[in-house]
């Protein structure tokens, strides 16, 4: 579940946390077939961030979820019958989206097999060859 403390912040990593009171939430009754409970009660969830205008998040955090994630990131439950339910699955994938957006890639830097870890390689294929060899049908002239 997303870290939430005291009910008043959400925490997305270890040096970011959103103010709780940022988020716009909207329930609405959720689609698809059901009985008259289903039909009656707003269980579906939609939460809203506005990256754009959040006093929470620094400068570089605003400017990476903006070029990741747009301007509003918005999330989506109706897997569960309870709305509180959809509202704690909505606050764990909006974390989720937002600390996997706050991740910074390592550049990869390309690295070449050492002298003897060619060595290795080709001598293993030599035997493997060898061994190939020695499967073939055998010399009735002995």
């Amino acid at each position: 579940m997303a870290d939430v403390d005291g009910d008043r912040w959400m925490r997305v990593t270890g040096s970011c946390r959103i103010d709780t009171g940022e988020l716009e939430w909207r329930a609405t009754r959720s689609g698809g077939p059901g009985g008259q409970h289903a039909n009656t009660s707003d269980t579906k969830v939609e939460v809203r961030f506005d990256v754009a205008s959040s006093p929470s998040l620094g400068p570089r955090q605003r400017a990476r979820l903006l070029e990741r994630l747009g301007p509003v990131v918005r999330v989506t439950v109706s897997t569960s019958r309870s709305q509180a339910r959809n509202r704690e699955l909505a606050l764990e994938r909006l974390a989720s989206r937002l600390a996997k957006a706050l991740k910074v890639e390592t550049p990869r830097r390309p690295t070449k097999p050492s002298r003897s870890a060619r060595r290795k390689r080709v001598e293993n294929k030599r035997q493997r060859g060898a061994r190939k060899r020695d499967r073939g049908r055998p010399d009735w002239d002995d």
